[in-house]
């Protein structure tokens, strides 16, 4: 009938689905071989590149790291300060035998800036065999006393020094020292009137007041009163002012600012009151004119002699 399907050549069409199947197998079998081909030309390039990484850590071990020739025999410290070389070399964790290329220069560095009383550090190898250390020490130029609870529920002081920025040091042990204590504690200007949460080992102080009062002590050891009298002490307690004791018995309060104009100030009025026979008991330069002060018939109570001050020292290195 007219509506009745053709019969199609089933061969014809079998042939046709088999050749279609077998071009595709082919594709397939050629994308098998280029990614196993791409697999191992990268597998082989890691492969080579990780073999020459390890002769080449190999060689440089041999060579250097593990080479007795480099292995350290003078460790040279210099310091501009009093801190034994013995010390700062257990503090640096170097010891003589290790290899010079090997050691981390970057930890030694780290490590001695850690400590406190230490400012700046610089570490560089000397081949073949030496390591050489140079040190910039702290100076205490003040102290201060902290009270503190001991384990038996007491009170005891503790000491802290402050350098010129401000840096709280505990003071150095004598045994750790390269010369005898040139100064006590009771020689270095106490700085009174701080808050206790300021003081903390190996931080700086950042009170505008305590920053002030150290400038005047670094000010004072190069002033005309330098030697004339003592500075004992420095009160930060009042705001804008700083207030100092002598250890002839003087108050003197200061501005915090032009330190070195008031200092003349005082050098003037001392002399004068040299001349007059009589002692400065109180004296406000803070005031910019007409200065009140307080004096004292200098015949009225023995005065002790000044000691000298305190120096910044040279800051020349000691090996």
């Amino acid at each position: 009938m007219w509506f009745q399907r053709k019969q199609r050549n089933r061969r014809l069409s079998r042939g046709h689905v088999l050749d279609v199947k077998l071009r595709s197998g082919k594709v397939r079998a050629a994308r098998v071989r280029l990614v196993s081909a791409a697999f191992a030309v990268t597998f082989g390039t890691f492969f080579g590149l990780y073999l020459l990484w390890r002769a080449g850590e190999w060689a440089l071990n041999a060579a250097v790291y593990e080479n007795h020739s480099f292995d350290i025999q003078r460790i040279e410290i210099q310091t501009d300060g009093v801190i034994a070389t013995d010390q700062l070399r257990r503090w640096a964790g170097v010891r003589l035998g290790q290899n010079l290329f090997a050691l981390d220069l970057a930890r030694v560095k780290r490590d001695l800036e850690l400590v406190p009383l230490v400012s700046a550090v610089s570490v560089e190898r000397v081949l073949p065999r030496t390591l050489r250390i140079r040190v910039s020490e702290r100076e205490a130029v003040a102290q201060v006393n902290v009270p503190r609870a001991t384990r038996e529920g007491g009170l005891e002081v503790a000491v802290f020094h402050l350098d010129l920025e401000g840096y709280v040091m505990v003071p150095l042990d004598p045994r750790q020292r390269t010369s005898p204590l040139s100064h006590t504690n009771e020689t270095l200007p106490l700085i009174t009137g701080m808050k206790l949460t300021e003081i903390q080992p190996g931080q700086r102080v950042e009170s505008p007041q305590t920053r002030a009062a150290l400038r005047l002590v670094a000010e004072f050891a190069c002033s005309p009163m330098a030697g004339v009298v003592d500075l004992r002490s420095v009160d930060v307690g009042a705001a804008e002012v700083l207030v100092a004791t002598t250890g002839q018995g003087s108050e003197v309060t200061f501005g915090v600012n032009d330190l070195e104009r008031q200092l003349r100030r005082w050098r003037e009025i001392h002399d004068e009151g040299r001349r007059q026979g009589r002692h400065l008991a109180w004296l406000d330069l803070a005031v910019t004119n007409n200065i009140p002060a307080r004096w004292l018939e200098a015949s009225a109570l023995p005065l002790p002699p000044a000691r000298t001050p305190k120096t910044l020292r040279n800051r020349k290195p000691n090996v």
